[in-house]
């Protein structure tokens, strides 16, 4: 799962034409948080991963890579 939401992640972003710095001002994120996600290094928590689904209008089944 941590490699799969951080490159579904990593191609939301991007397909959004933000860099990390823009993604977590925009978000209210630090911009090592993004990077932690997009790396799998760090989970975000099941709030903040509600707000991600909500942000890019796609489910959080989607994120996790359990929904095409």
């Amino acid at each position: 799962m941590k490699n799969l939401l951080g490159q579904v992640l990593k191609e939301l972003r991007q397909q959004n034409s933000l860099t990390q710095r823009e993604f977590a001002k925009e978000f209210g994120v630090s911009h090592a948080a993004v990077a932690n996600w997009e790396n799998s290094r760090r989970e975000p928590s099941l709030d903040t991963l509600i707000r991600l689904a909500k942000f890019f209008d796609v489910t959080v089944d989607f994120l996790l890579g359990t929904e095409s």
